[in-house]
């Protein structure tokens, strides 16, 4: 079992000695994960920048004094991938996330699609944001990654297609007449950008504006998948065809 980690907000350059987490993590790490003298944590600060540390001594419920190494930072992964995330039904957008993060993804750009029946608009569009946010976190601290990914704030039709125009191979997962993403030809560096629809699908006017922004509709298999889970399968078969898994 690696040792689990736990979120700071700043690491200064090159610390290292003794260090006392506290606060919201510091209660975890001392009253849920019970933590003791002698057992290994990691530090991050969820953008790349980690450290290994042992555990000293805990003080009351929620301070836990640690001896930390040497601060280092994780380069990022190559190629880049985001997922553009149509919003699903109810807490499924949030399970979308976890699996995602949990796979390996780099960034979810969450996407108001023409049908969506979920829209996410004023407070109610900020709580789901902040949600979409509070899982990939959660879930990169449970997958014990040290580099989160980016939750965007909802995107347009328009901002996803420009999206799209930036990437080095942009597709859309579409069954009809689409060719299989298993065989499509993928960059070994730089960044790709994939585009989950609804349950209803992607429109012909989304479609038509995602293809004059270069990107190709692909399909992943002879199943259809719910968009909440066409997502983390979509990364896995990325990360294994890139090299990134190996």
């Amino acid at each position: 079992m690696t040792a689990p980690v736990f979120v700071v907000e700043h690491f200064e350059a090159d610390r290292g000695g003794p260090y006392v987490l506290d606060g919201p993590e510091g209660r975890h790490a001392v009253s849920v994960k019970r933590l003791r003298a002698g057992e290994d944590v990691v530090l991050t600060d969820g953008a790349g920048r980690w450290a290994h540390c042992v555990v000293l001594d805990t003080e009351g419920k929620d301070r836990l004094v640690v001896r930390m190494d040497p601060v280092t930072e994780e380069p990022e992964e190559s190629p880049r991938i985001t997922v553009v995330q149509a919003l699903p039904k109810g807490d499924r957008g949030e399970l979308a996330v976890e699996t995602m993060t949990e796979t390996g993804v780099d960034a979810i750009v969450p996407w108001a699609a023409a049908r969506c029946i979920t829209q996410w608009k004023g407070e109610r569009g900020l709580k789901a944001l902040a949600k979409w946010r509070a899982t990939a976190r959660e879930a990169g601290k449970q997958s014990r990654r040290v580099r989160f990914p980016e939750v965007a704030d909802a995107a347009s039709t328009k901002q996803v297609a420009a999206l799209l125009a930036g990437a080095d191979f942009a597709a859309v997962l579409h069954e009809e007449g689409s060719a299989p993403l298993a065989t499509a030809e993928l960059p070994a560096n730089g960044h790709i950008v994939l585009v989950v629809g609804p349950e209803g699908g992607v429109s012909p006017d989304e479609l038509a504006a995602f293809a004059e922004a270069g990107a190709k509709p692909y399909r992943l298999g002879r199943s259809v998948l719910r968009t909440s889970t066409a997502g983390t399968a979509a990364t896995a078969l990325l990360l294994g065809r890139t090299g990134r898994w190996s």
